[in-house]
């Protein structure tokens, strides 16, 4: 994969049910970007699935920098939370929160069995997610006296940079976004150009 790409989860999902010795394990899968969304969908779960003995869960957030934990939610060490980070990993996505959800049926499943069973768990969860792959980009701001504004225009048409921002009054403002690999060249053309001021945010 190229290095200013990233793959993420649009929207939350749901696994199969998955069964082991009369337990049940429920995969939820929950696009985040921050720490506080990953606290909110815990707790939401925990009160929509109250009657449930453990949820284990583990996230990774950043795209460059990236974060991540994972937690056994008082199942053996390691036998909840790594196994569903490791499918974090092999799905190669970021910002996102898995949960698996342990409906405790009354027969132990050995350390073996839990790795598989929330290794399992994770992975549905995944498979019932729609990934979607995202450029790393660059924010800049350009800074320009309106009559400028048709070479601005096409210099961003040319190179097919996004507009996320702007302000057209006699001095305009604009904020682009632009995918990482391509932010030197434009940052240049916009330097070469006399009386527009581009400054990375």
């Amino acid at each position: 994969m190229e290095d200013d790409i990233y793959k993420t989860i649009t929207k939350p999902a749901q696994g199969e049910l998955f069964k082991d010795k009369n337990s049940k394990f429920y995969g939820f899968a929950f696009p985040v970007t921050n720490i506080e969304q990953i606290k909110q969908h815990l707790e939401d779960l925990k009160k929509e699935h109250y009657a449930a003995r453990h949820w284990c869960y583990a996230y990774q957030i950043g795209i460059e920098d990236k974060q991540y934990r994972a937690n056994d939610d008082g199942e053996p060490n390691n036998s909840a939370g790594m196994p569903i980070y490791g499918q974090i990993q092999s799905f190669e996505v970021t910002n996102i929160l898995i949960v698996v959800i342990r409906y405790y049926g009354g027969v132990k499943l050995g350390v073996g069995g839990l790795i598989n069973a929330y290794r399992t768990g994770a992975q549905l969860a995944m498979e019932a997610s729609k990934i979607v792959k995202r450029t790393i980009n660059k924010e800049f701001q350009l800074k320009f006296e309106y009559k400028n504004m048709s070479n601005v225009m096409r210099i961003l048409k040319d190179n097919n940079v996004e507009i996320t921002n702007q302000i057209l009054e006699l001095n305009c403002l604009l904020k682009i976004s632009v995918r990482k690999k391509d932010s030197s060249k434009i940052f240049e053309l916009f330097q070469q150009f006399f009386g527009i001021e581009i400054k990375e945010l």
